[in-house]
């Protein structure tokens, strides 16, 4: 039988102007359509309880909608204002309140954990291992154990003198920076940091920390709130899915227990674009944003909270999310400015899939469609720039091409690679190259000499024009 699927869209108060811009875009409409299509038949097919996705432009949640059901039994129908248990979305939170505390200059993130710690000695894979920083327990790179317990399997979460305990009798996998391994433990000693550090306690610090400043007024950590979504497990083969409890993470939920909505997700992933936020200085989102730590083999990494990880020739930032009855993901593109939002109520809904294909057409959709900062009008005068340069190291092409100038090393093996020449004004241009290597975003000037001649200074260089194009 087929499962029938609600759907209800939604726009925010604080999305209203994008939706009359990119979230009314013919290309986004169409886009949606596409992806309604696509969704309605995977819940239908696969059976899946219920699913609530965002898609988020700079500072707006464009687009929003739930498909399915919240509670299958109640036929509740799923929003983008139903709660979900977050799992591993919490330690993004964990991480902003580090940053935070290091932006007010209370800690470091290469200070060793057992600074703050007394108690977090745990015995080192190797005897001459320095000690565990901050910043390892984030990026996964501690050589802590990935749990503290059977805690998946029993549900019997520790508490705080238990996590102690556990420490107290534990030793290191890995030395520190040896490889990326995934830890819910170095996660859940990061939050006792914050704890000892603030003197608050971890839900009352993201509360008036995090949640007031970003109005996530529907957030909360670890506890059993109206509008919870259903817990489902997996779909077992005569189509049956146990229902799960509310279960409560105790001292690792830092790590896999706030509750949030898709709604409030929309708002902490603007924030991740945004600049001068009195939640976090620009420094800080920009060092939280980049890979630090990688997987042995370079497909995926960490950087401080957050996931990294790079698809042909773009780079993505986000998180997943597990916990019995619900998994979650975020993931967000930096240079278009981004975001989107999956939410479920069921262990098989594979809400990464889901993630990756509404970015590839709704998201892709939303940054085509978002107003562009317009470049200066191309000046026919620019072409007498073009021509044949060379200096004592080399030799430049800079050719006109479809109204603006490209720079290339003609001696070179690749000259469909070309660097771009942005105009910035006040007769300059500025170097625009996919690679580091070269002086980009550098100033680039054209002079004409005494003696005729054309000079091009490239950021402290210079070479003279040999010949015209």
């Amino acid at each position: 039988m087929r499962q029938f699927s609600v759907g209800l869209l939604f726009f925010l108060p604080w999305g209203l102007a994008a939706a009359q811009s990119a979230g009314s875009d013919p290309g986004v409409l169409g886009a949606e359509r596409v992806f309604n299509a696509w969704m309605d038949e995977q819940m239908a097919y696969r059976g899946l309880p219920g699913i609530a996705i965002g898609v988020v432009s700079d500072q707006q949640l464009v687009w929003a909608k739930g498909y399915g059901y919240a509670d299958t039994a109640a036929r509740t129908p799923m929003t983008p204002a139903t709660k979900f248990r977050m799992a591993s979305h919490s330690k993004l939170f964990t991480a902003t309140a580090i940053m935070q505390l290091r932006d007010q200059g209370k800690v470091r993130l290469d200070d060793p954990v057992v600074k703050y710690l007394p108690w977090f000695k745990v015995k080192p894979a190797e005897p001459d291992d320095a000690p565990i920083t901050i910043e390892e327990l984030l990026t996964h790179s501690s050589g802590l154990s990935r749990e503290a317990g059977s805690h998946w399997v029993d549900y019997k979460f520790p508490d705080a003198g238990e996590l102690k305990a556990y420490v107290a009798g534990t030793q290191a996998i890995y030395s520190p920076q040896v490889r990326w391994k995934y830890s819910n433990l170095a996660v859940s000693i990061a939050v006792a940091v914050v704890e000892a550090v603030s003197g608050e306690k971890y839900a009352d610090y993201v509360q008036h920390h995090i949640f007031d400043p970003l109005g996530m007024k529907d957030s909360s950590v670890d506890r059993d709130v109206p509008g919870m979504a259903t817990g489902y497990g997996r779909r077992m083969p005569d189509g049956s899915r146990a229902k799960m409890p509310f279960i409560d993470a105790k001292a690792m939920g830092p790590a896999t227990g706030i509750t949030s909505t898709v709604e409030d997700m929309a708002k902490f992933v603007s924030l991740q674009f945004r600049k001068g936020s009195p939640v976090l200085s620009t420094a800080a989102l920009r060092e939280m944003h980049r890979a630090r730590m990688m997987e042995n083999d370079w497909t995926h990494g960490n950087a401080i909270g957050f996931s990294v990880e790079r698809t042909k020739d773009r780079l993505y930032v986000g998180h997943g999310g597990s916990y019995p009855g619900y998994k979650t993901q975020t993931l967000f593109q930096l240079d278009d400015k981004v975001g989107v939002i999956v939410l479920t109520n069921g262990d098989d809904s594979n809400p990464s899939d889901i993630a990756r294909h509404l970015m590839q057409i709704v998201g892709a959709a939303v940054a085509k469609a978002a107003p562009k900062k317009s470049a200066a009008a191309w000046d026919p005068a620019w072409g007498r720039f073009a021509g044949l340069y060379r200096s004592v190291h080399r030799d430049t092409a800079v050719v006109e091409l479809n109204q603006e100038l490209v720079m290339f090393d003609p001696a070179g093996a690749n000259p469909e690679r070309q660097d771009k020449l942005v105009p910035a004004g006040n007769g300059e241009f500025r170097l625009e190259a996919p690679s580091g290597g070269a002086t980009v975003g550098e100033a680039v000037r054209f002079v004409q000499l005494p003696n005729g001649t054309m000079r091009m200074y490239t950021g402290g260089s210079y070479s003279d024009r040999v010949s015209p194009r």
